[in-house]
């Protein structure tokens, strides 16, 4: 279809895969839910298993990377609906208010060494780990702090990672990554649609909220590369959302 001489472009995509738009939110506002959402949802539930404890182990999580976009929906969701104590991690000021803002119990800082900072909190040993962020760079303080026999997750893309110093814990490991289930088709690809309605219903409960923290304006290569310099800085907090089309820009 033709419209002012530009090709607007039609795609599919699998109804099993998409949820309902919160009717309490922009578009703006939505757009920055569905893949934190879904990363979030399938890191705590599928692959930690959150709701199920680890048998004597304090009922905790720790949520690396708590006030970036993926962080900072999995500090929701982990505060709403289980009864963990949600550890979050954040090193500035604006992040750390950030993070207790969206409900996470306590906040500690990922520059420091973060066993130690954990441990300080006196909850015991967290069975549960969700790393958002430079997972290598924190590898040997996980293996340290985490409780034996807990559950830990990443989904960044370490060059490198040693797990051999999680045996002795028998602590589990997991990648989760939200394409999974439409890229192999995989039998309970529904599951995505359901997640994403649910997180729609709790938005509109005002239960959740939007992690959206900044708009870009319109998608054209000047915005594009702003977002890019903002998220490569490690600075950026939430998500950043740009909408609509505007004229490209070097």
């Amino acid at each position: 279809m033709g419209r002012q001489g530009t090709n607007a472009e039609l795609h599919v995509v699998d109804e099993r895969l998409v949820g309902r738009k919160p009717a309490s939110l922009s578009f703006a506002e939505a757009a920055a839910l569905p893949l934190t959402s879904i990363t979030a949802f399938e890191a705590l539930f599928d692959r930690l298993r959150a709701k199920e404890p680890v048998t004597g182990e304090a009922p905790a999580i720790l949520i690396i990377g708590g006030a970036g976009g993926v962080g900072s929906i999995a500090v929701q969701l982990a505060r709403k609906l289980t009864g963990l104590t949600v550890i979050a991690t954040a090193s500035r000021p604006e992040t750390r208010a950030f993070a207790l803002e969206l409900g996470a119990h306590h906040v500690v800082d990922h520059r420091k060494p973060i066993a130690a900072e954990v441990a300080a909190l006196g909850l015991g040993a967290p069975p549960f780990v969700f790393s958002t962020t430079n997972t290598e760079a924190h590898l040997a303080e996980i293996v340290q702090l985490i409780a034996p026999q807990g559950r830990f997750c990443l989904i960044d893309d370490p060059a490198a990672i040693d797990v051999n110093p999680f045996k002795s814990k028998s602590v589990s490991i997991h990648w989760e990554s939200m394409f999974t289930r439409s890229t192999f088709a995989t039998p309970d690809m529904a599951a995505q649609g359901a997640l994403l309605n649910e997180v729609s219903r709790l938005v509109d409960q005002g239960a959740l909220r939007t992690t959206l923290a900044e708009t870009f304006g319109a998608i054209n290569a000047k915005n594009l590369k702003r977002a890019h310099k903002l998220l490569e800085s490690g600075s950026s907090r939430g998500k950043i959302v740009l909408e609509g089309f505007g004229e490209a820009a070097s």
